[in-house]
């Protein structure tokens, strides 16, 4: 009877651990292989920035040396020293600064990666291998735009290196593992998982981060973050905090954008980048409404470069940018880093939304360094009074024109009455060059656009300030909620 119970409860048993729907327990990963691999090739960097005391050490000496001086030199009070032309007060001279991070070589020869920030300014650069070896590095290049840098250490024997992998297939929830020097502390291994793609900063707006949660502290800066099977995925860049601190929120460059770079350093010192030629912003409810969006996506295109890539295609400030090579774009920050992803000379398909139409431009890229704004301006004079969208308006003439930064066309705000169209950022000076995507090129076009304007639906203005243009969405109020508010 108990043999019976017993082979009872192991069927029960067996049954409920093969139950659908159960979920599988598993460990969590060993990183010892990993971290056995990719040590060696891990490297500590020590910069200098030499100070006035070293720079100047040799004209000292000369000065010294020179007849009728000798030692006197010392005896001179420092209060005293200027005005014997004697270079540097030992007590006022800068000292050295000093700095790590970290790297990694990536190719048997000795190349090294690791981050524009961390070698930015120096005078010296030591690369220290796991293995306690150390050499004196070359700066090849160095790149603030991405904050990638390479550096070359030479030996007559090949070193050790690591596998650059791909962070495209990264997905949020994987296990990754980062290797540096944090606070000086040299090969530290601190593991995490993904936790999301494409964040951008605006610093490095052509470079969309990859976020983890992995523990990155100052001198981790510029070393690997590495997926499961020991290769580089991103290089570890900045850390968001009130503290400097860890504090959970890690950011790495993606391997293919840090390897674009470094190539482009290798091969010719400098880094290129596409350009489009447009100012673009975020698109807000209200603006996907007066735009005749289903849904706030895309980049809207707030400005266009005359004569630009995106002009000569065709591409107009009001439209929204919703795929870029067939790439889509969920948010503007979307679209800088998939145009700087490409070299000059690159053709391109864009496809925007106007008027709520589909349309696609083929775009041939300019080079980032000729970028050009500029604008022509008009001399139009009259005025006007308050309307539907709560705004006070005139015309400009020629003189104001020039203050205000020869805008093209437009009218500019005298008052702002309408709360809507102040919380939204409209301000007195501003120049409406455009409603609902309808040029304003004087107080006609003005008076006859705000006629199609309805209160209750959003209305979208392309308004000039400062030396720029953006879209600024509302909702107008109608006349009886106005009169509440």
């Amino acid at each position: 009877m108990k043999k019976k119970i017993t082979m009872q409860f192991a069927v029960l048993l067996l049954l409920i651990v093969s139950l659908p729907g159960m979920a599988e327990v598993s460990g969590l990963p060993d990183f010892t292989s990993l971290v056995d691999k990719a040590g060696p090739a891990v490297v500590n960097i020590h910069v200098t920035k030499f100070g006035t005391r070293s720079k100047m050490s040799d004209r000292q000496n000369d000065a010294q040396a020179a007849p009728g001086q000798g030692g006197q030199q010392q005896e001179i009070p420092p209060f005293l020293r200027r005005y014997f032309g004697i270079p540097g007060d030992p007590g006022g001279d800068e000292p050295d600064q000093q700095g790590t991070g970290s790297g990694f070589i990536y190719t048997a020869d000795g190349y090294v990666m690791t981050n524009h920030h961390v070698i930015e300014g120096a005078d010296q650069i030591i690369v220290r291998l796991a293995d306690r070896r150390e050499f004196e590095a070359e700066l090849v290049g160095s790149d603030d735009a991405s904050d990638i840098a390479v550096l070359k250490i030479k030996h007559d024997e090949k070193f050790p290196y690591l596998v650059l992998g791909d962070s495209e297939t990264l997905r949020a929830g994987q296990w990754v593992a980062a290797i540096g020097s944090p606070f000086n502390f040299e090969q530290s291994v601190t593991a995490g998982i993904v936790s999301a793609k494409g964040r951008t900063n605006r610093a490095q707006q052509y470079v969309p981060f990859i976020q983890t949660d992995v523990a990155i502290n100052r001198g981790n800066s510029g070393g690997p973050l590495l997926n499961m099977n020991g290769e580089v995925v991103g290089i570890n860049s900045w850390i968001l905090s009130s503290n400097g601190g860890y504090i959970g929120l890690s950011f790495s460059i993606p391997i293919e954008v840090a390897e674009s770079t470094a190539k482009q350093l290798v091969e010719t010192g400098k880094v290129e980048r596409g350009l489009l030629g447009v100012v673009v912003g975020a698109v807000t409810r209200e603006m996907a409404e007066a735009l005749d969006l289903d849904r706030p996506v895309g980049a809207l295109v707030n400005e266009v470069s005359k004569g630009g890539s995106a002009d000569r295609a065709g591409i107009e400030a009001g439209d929204v940018i919703l795929t870029f090579n067939g790439a889509e774009l969920e948010t503007w920050n979307d679209l800088p880093p998939l145009v700087g992803a490409n070299p000059p000379g690159t053709k391109a398909k864009v496809e925007v939304s106007r008027e709520g139409k589909i349309k696609t431009f083929d775009v041939t890229l300019d080079s980032l360094s000729n970028e050009d704004g500029s604008a022509v301006a008009s001399d139009e004079t009259k005025s006007g009074k308050s309307n539907v969208l709560g705004l006070a308006v005139e015309s400009i003439n020629t003189d104001r024109r020039r203050e205000l930064g020869d805008p093209k066309g437009g009218v500019v705000i005298t008052d702002v009455e309408s709360d809507a169209a102040w919380r939204a950022g409209l301000r007195p000076g501003d120049v409406i060059l455009m409603i609902n995507r309808r040029d304003v090129e004087d107080m006609d076009d003005f008076n006859t656009l705000i006629e199609d304007v309805k209160p209750g639906k959003a209305v979208a203005l392309h308004v000039w300030r400062d030396g720029t243009s953006s879209f600024i969405a509302y909702t107008p109020a109608d006349k009886e909620q106005a009169d509440k508010d």
